[in-house]
This record gives C-alpha cells, sequence and structure tokens, in this order.
C-alpha cells in the first residue's frame, strides 16, 4: 500500500493538459471501470491512473485560454525509489492524452466584449464570436509519445522542483485556419516544466505556486485519489504558428496567426496553470480482477 501511496504521489503532477478513446481489449468494472485503457498487459505494471482536469488556463503570447471541457491523462506507471523521474506509459489505445478543444476567447477576430458593457449583452457577444465561423478552438497535444512525459514524485511531495516535464503543441480549429494549423510541433514544442511549489520565472511574468493536494483510499485500499492539485509554469518560450492555412496559404494565414495570438513569445510571458484535477490511481492486479 506504501508503494500505491508514493505512486499516487507522483500522479498528482499529471493534470493536464487531451482525443476521445477508442475500444480497448480490458473491461474493468465497478469502481475500476474507469481503468479501461489501463495497460494491463504489462506484467512490471505499478500502477494504473487516470486524471481529469477541469479548470485552469493556459496563455500564449497574449491569449488567454481556460479549461472549459476536462481533459484526461491515462495510462500506467512502474515506478522504483521516491525520487526517480519516471517516464509515463501509454495507454491501452495509445491516446494517454485525450483531446479536449477548448473555446478561445475573442475567436478569429481576438475580439471580446468590454468588460464594462452589461453582463447580458457582453455574454451574448462573446458566445457570438466564439461560434461559427469566426470561432476558434485550441487542443493541447502530446509533441512525442507518452514516455516524453516525465513525472517526479519527491518534487511533487515537497513542492520543489519539476514535478512535471511534457512536450506540447496546440492545435487551432477553424475552417479558414484549416486542418493542420499548430503552435508548436514535434521537432519545436512547447516545453512544459509544471509544479506543485513556486516558479522563479524570468520578468516581466512574477511568481506563482501551485498546490500538492490531498489523497484518500477506497475502503479496500486499491484505489487512491487524490484532489486539489495545481500544477504551475510560467517560464516557458511559445514557438509561432505553422501549417495554418493549408500549403498554399500557410505563408499568410501564419502570421495573421501570430500576430492574433501573439506568438512566438518568449520565456516569462506564457502561463500554465493546471488544476482542480481528480487524480486517480489503482492497483493492476485489483483493475483485472474485476473483469
Amino acid at each position: 500500500m506504501r508503494r500505491l501511496l508514493l505512486a499516487a504521489v507522483s500522479l498528482v503532477a499529471v493534470l493536464a493538459p487531451a482525443s476521445s478513446a477508442t475500444a480497448a481489449p480490458f473491461h474493468p468494472t465497478g469502481e475500476f471501470a474507469q481503468f479501461n485503457y489501463c495497460p494491463l498487459g504489462r506484467t512490471t505494471l505499478t500502477a494504473c491512473f487516470r486524471s481529469e482536469t477541469t479548470s485552469g488556463f493556459t496563455t500564449l503570447g497574449n491569449k488567454p485560454v481556460p479549461i472549459k471541457n476536462p481533459v484526461v491523462l491515462q495510462g500506467g506507471l512502474e515506478y522504483g525509489d521516491l525520487s526517480e523521474t519516471v517516464p509515463l506509459i501509454a495507454a491501452q489505445d495509445g491516446n494517454t492524452l485525450t483531446k479536449a478543444p477548448q473555446p478561445v476567447p475573442g475567436g478569429l477576430l481576438g475580439i471580446t466584449a468590454p468588460s464594462w458593457w452589461p453582463s447580458v449583452l457582453r455574454d451574448l457577444f462573446n458566445e457570438t464570436i466564439n461560434n461559427g465561423f469566426t470561432g476558434v478552438t485550441a487542443t493541447m497535444e502530446l509533441a512525442g509519445p507518452a514516455s516524453s512525459v516525465k513525472i517526479n514524485s519527491f518534487a511533487v511531495l515537497i513542492q520543489q522542483g519539476i514535478a512535471l516535464s511534457m512536450p506540447v503543441k496546440v492545435k487551432l480549429s477553424n475552417p479558414f485556419l484549416g486542418s493542420n494549423c499548430y503552435i508548436g510541433s514535434n521537432s519545436n514544442p512547447i516545453k512544459l516544466n509544471l509544479t506543485s511549489g513556486t516558479t522563479s520565472p524570468p520578468p516581466p511574468n512574477q511568481p506563482i505556486t501551485g498546490a500538492s493536494g490531498t489523497f484518500q483510499t477506497n475502503e479496500f485500499g486499491t484505489i487512491l485519489t487524490g484532489t486539489d492539485s495545481k500544477l504551475v509554469d510560467n517560464s516557458f518560450a511559445a514557438p509561432g504558428a505553422n501549417g495554418c492555412g493549408g500549403l498554399l496559404f500557410s505563408w499568410a494565414v501564419d502570421p495573421f496567426v501570430n500576430s492574433i495570438v501573439g506568438v512566438p513569445s518568449p520565456a516569462g510571458t506564457n502561463t500554465a496553470v493546471l488544476e482542480n484535477a481528480r487524480v486517480q490511481l489503482a492497483e493492476p492486479a485489483a483493475v483485472r480482477a474485476s473483469e
């Protein structure tokens, strides 16, 4: 049980930041049903995990995007000493980080209603801009395999150092932008180094602080649930847009996107806050036994 608790502490870091899952060969039931994408075929697996983040935001350049739709990180973990930095093991279907499009305030035009407008009129204006042809969604994706995501359990526990490092790219979706419009790429990703402690960003950003969260077990001690965790990073750089408008028009559309978002943007001008995650960790043997 102590090993399971240590693993749970490590998984507080996994908040993030999300594609719809496809059928998996495993079918756990009851309270274990949510672990149906755990890579149970690995005999060396220490724990199954699933985290669902429901709030927070990312700001790239001058464009903050709140988390409105839950994002899920799922898969497995093999851990040893608490101080180790360990990689994630891919979910059974390969979609370790599910894809959850988040509405971009201001949409394609980058326009939001003035704060001094009446709330009813402001909400109506913003809703109109954020839908239809002018609406844009931002979806965070891994910019590499699941093993490129690294977790340090001890850093989460003591709230110092890098708890979660994760290379990502952000897909911008809109009919005008085409099907391959990204900020960041596999070869030039956004490199998040999230902490549950306090950041030390270059200016103009100021330090911000995360939280390790709290844990409780189920009746039999086979599932641990972490709540109220918060990971932060405001020291990373963001590259410019690429692939927007398709092959024929990216030369014109990429600069347009850059001007709206404010990228490329150097370290100290971007922020990621991932919070209010429900992180669940289960013993693989118990998950298998529930099938």
